[in-house]
């Protein structure tokens, strides 16, 4: 080989030596390479044994189908079979089969059904309720409802819904400060097994539930770091109104921060929520069912509720999908509670788990004033032991006096305006035919300003009023005190007063009549015109006053299937209204305003903001106010 070929040579391997060296992969690519090898040969392996179970499948199709189709009394006659169907349960083949049966353990306002299938509660009743047709008040009932813990045992999916779990007792009663506890067994071999544990105290609703993991770390798949637990429960028809209790009957959950939050309740939602919780909530419209984590849900939580408006027997139906953390130790604890019970505030607060925002008193102003108000003054009434009617028409003077001041002034402003109705219809007739609507306008502003009369006085006072009045609309269909009290004719105030079912429905209206309804409405119709014609001659009331005269209209139709106790503290309201307006007729003289009116226009004040803009506008369309008449 010559020189000019050895150096050619060696420049060729230098080149080929540096082109690798420069294309040579990272330390990152060399990791990520390797991840994707062995994700490949992850996936490869999943396939092989999913082929490998197809065929497994397809040999033993026809015994499977024996198997699923077997009833005990067949499986114990066919060992072949036997075998085969606890083999679809991996560990836990033996509690594939079991005895049918429920245990029975309750206290002072609980009795707890727990079916041995599933070792769940099949039923909870409430003890101190009714259903409205006077049945035993159930929470929920039937082999429909779930709770389940749904996991891979040796790829096995086991779903604790279908064993039998074993009874540690055949059920109890505990009073008072008493306490006792069921332990129920989900056994995969003699140290190995899945525990509930309920603990029921005397006048509680509220029950311990323990989940207990003993020797499962190689019976549940080693790459499991969590279980799901699937609530589900159908909820049945519990009160006067089917649909009043679908309006208000839905999901609840807290956050890990403390934020309550629900899905609406007026259409069937599905959330996916990846925050925290710390408790989810079955909230019917009196009654709820919570389930309460004490070291919170982690991870994703997938809840639903759907309804079945064709139904009669159940209102919703509510689906939780949580997740129990599991750390493959030989002994691990998952300690929730289960909250069955009222929708009572005070008893919910005092719970100090925010249990207390299932009832829906208001956002904002309006809760706080039942808050702080309404309910203080309520549960004092409460404690005197009178009927429930009385307590709404104390309640109703309690508040009409607190009112008071504000509905005197607003009677006063009423009053001047009725005097001043002379003055304003000579403006009225002095731009009668002149198509110059902002110069009358402030014409009349002028007059209202000399004479020191604020024509708003008469609503401004009213504004003050709403948050009470609408509190107080929310506060009665919420309060289950009202839940079966019976007043007159009605003997469900916190559902609709029939006194004649129609029959057919009329729209918007309904198929029966609510008489504390129509009572309501007559009133407020009465109490709109005298404040009609009390107001003759105030240009904004006269423009509002289509408007003032549909609204008892469409009451009418909004409140008929609503509570009766809230259509008859409304008519009360009203009827005190009258007897207050009637005592101010007596003590208010109407010349003696005219004269003070008088007075003012000769030291009139310094015209309002609103006065000023009105005229600036006039003076724009080249309109000349008048002169004051004060002397100089």
């Amino acid at each position: 080989m010559d020189k000019n070929s050895a150096i050619g040579l060696t420049l060729i391997l230098l080149i080929f030596l540096g082109f690798n060296w420069y294309n040579m992969p990272s330390e990152e690519e060399r990791a990520e390479a390797k991840r994707v090898h062995d994700s490949i040969a992850t996936v490869e392996e999943h396939n092989a044994r999913l082929n490998e179970t197809a065929i497994e499948e397809a040999v033993s199709a026809d015994s499977t189908t024996v198997v699923e189709s077997a009833t005990p009394e067949t499986l114990a006659k066919d060992s072949v079979a036997l075998a085969e169907y606890k083999g679809k349960f991996g560990e836990f083949g033996d509690a594939s089969m079991g005895e049918d049966g429920t245990v029975v353990i309750e206290n002072d306002l609980l009795a707890i059904t727990v079916n041995k299938k599933g070792g769940h509660p099949l039923s909870v009743q409430l003890k101190k309720y009714q259903t409205y047709d006077s049945l035993p008040l159930l929470l929920f009932d039937g082999q429909e409802n779930r709770f389940s813990l749904d996991f891979f045992a040796k790829n096995n999916r086991v779903s604790t819904q279908e064993l039998y779990f074993e009874p540690s007792t055949q059920g109890f009663t505990v009073s008072g400060e008493e306490k006792k506890s069921l332990s129920m067994r989900l056994k995969a071999g003699p140290e190995q097994y899945i525990e509930y544990v309920y603990t029921l105290t005397g006048g509680s609703y509220l029950v311990d539930f323990d989940i207990n993991f003993v020797g499962m770390q190689n019976v549940i798949e080693r790459n499991a770091t969590t279980l799901d637990l699937h609530w589900k429960n159908d909820l049945p028809h519990q009160e006067k109104s089917l649909q009043n209790e679908r309006d208000n009957s839905t999901i609840y959950y807290r956050f890990s921060d403390d934020e309550v939050d629900y899905i609406s309740e007026r259409s069937d939602e599905k959330e996916e929520i990846k925050t925290d919780l710390q408790w989810v909530a079955f909230k019917q419209q009196f009654f709820s069912s919570v389930l309460i984590n004490k070291d919170g849900w982690q991870g994703q939580s997938d809840l639903e509720t759907m309804r079945d408006e064709a139904s009669t027997s159940v209102v919703k139906t509510f689906d939780a999908k949580l997740t129990v953390p599991y750390g493959h130790r030989e002994i691990e604890n998952v300690a929730l509670q289960f909250y069955y019970g009222p929708n009572q505030y005070n008893s919910l607060k005092d719970l100090e788990l925010g249990l207390e925002h299932m009832v829906p008193l208001g956002w904002g102003i309006f809760g706080w004033v039942n808050q702080f108000a309404v309910i203080p003054i309520f549960n004092l009434l409460k404690d005197t032991g009178l009927g429930y009617g009385i307590i709404i028409l104390i309640l109703t003077l309690v508040i009409k006096l607190v009112l008071m001041p504000f509905t005197y002034k607003a009677y006063m402003s009423t009053a001047k305006m009725r005097v001043l109705k002379p003055e304003i219809d000579e403006i009225n007739k002095k731009f009668e035919g002149k198509d110059d609507p902002m110069a009358k306008q402030q014409a009349t502003m002028a007059l209202y300003s000399k004479a020191g009369v604020n024509p708003l006085g008469g609503c401004l006072p009213m504004l003050f009023q709403m948050p009470i009045l609408i509190a107080l609309f929310r506060f009665f269909p919420a309060s289950i005190e009202l839940r079966q009290q019976s007043f007159l004719w009605a003997d469900d105030l916190s559902s609709y007063d029939s006194i004649y079912d129609l029959p057919f429905e009329i729209p918007f209206y309904g198929d029966h009549i609510s008489l504390f309804t129509l009572l309501m409405t007559i009133s407020t119709i009465i109490y709109t015109r005298s404040n009609m014609n009390m107001q003759a001659g105030n240009p904004q009331m006269e423009q509002m006053k289509w408007m003032m005269y549909l609204m008892p209209v469409m009451m009418l139709g909004w409140f008929n299937n609503y509570a009766s106790g809230l259509s008859y503290y409304y008519f009360l309201a009203n009827m005190v209204t009258f007897g207050q307006n009637f005592i101010f007729t007596k003590l208010v003289d109407d010349d003696a305003i005219h004269a003070k009116l008088q007075e003012n226009k000769k030291n009139p004040k310094k015209p309002s903001g609103f006065q000023k803009r009105l005229e600036e506008m006039a003076k724009q369309r080249g309109y000349q106010p008048p002169k004051s008449d004060k002397k100089k």
